[in-house]
């Protein structure tokens, strides 16, 4: 990794980590055997039993508990811990997956180059890798068929998992999201609530 990239992880609070990374197969870059163990075991993937009017298949994002479930029949759905926006960042309502895309390349927001220089070595865009602020895989949401830079994707920082700090993204484990990606299409449905427990409007919208 070079230094540009090292200071661009730093600044957002995606420090890499230093332990040992193994490849997995099908997948150009390694993933750590060890990001389960550095979170909670709250949030660790597992299936669930829950009770929704939602079809399977549709996604539902509990923030305040900062669990991200997947619906199954039978009253059932896998739940995965995710991190979730700061308290300026926070949002709710409904989205739609609009694209899916693998080790996705990041691109900063028009207010991050204002914010910072370091910045504009990546006015292209930084290439998906281990490094890399989206992680594994990404779902890009769109809300009211607006695209307000709201995604669901991995991280190189494990331990960010079950914390506040994104911008507005649901960050998971790369296994995690990987899990997901694949059980997912484009045009499937995510409900964020609110922290209340209910859907709301995005803000903005």
């Amino acid at each position: 990794m070079d230094r540009n990239r090292r200071d661009i992880l730093k600044w957002l609070g995606l420090a890499p980590f230093a332990l040992p990374l193994v490849a997995h197969a099908k997948e150009p870059f390694p993933i750590s055997i060890y990001d389960e163990g550095r979170i909670e075991y709250k949030f660790h993937r597992r299936e669930v039993k829950f009770q929704t009017a939602e079809p399977p298949g549709t996604i539902i994002v509990d923030t305040r508990k900062r669990w991200l479930f997947f619906v199954l029949p039978g009253g059932k759905a896998i739940r995965y811990g995710i991190g979730i926006g700061n308290s300026f960042s926070l949002w709710s309502g409904t989205a739609t997956i609009s694209r899916k895309a693998k080790w996705p390349t990041w691109t900063p927001t028009a207010e991050m180059f204002e914010r910072s220089g370091r910045f504009k070595k990546w006015q292209a865009g930084m290439p998906g890798g281990p490094d890399n602020p989206l992680g594994a895989r990404a779902l890009y949401l769109l809300n009211d068929s607006k695209d307000n830079h709201y995604r669901i994707h991995g991280t190189p920082l494990p331990e960010t998992v079950g914390q506040m700090g994104t911008s507005g993204c649901f960050r998971m484990l790369n296994k995690d999201v990987i899990d997901l990606f694949d059980r997912v299409e484009v045009g499937t449905r995510v409900i964020v609530l609110s922290r209340d427990g209910k859907p709301a409007k995005v803000k903005g919208n």
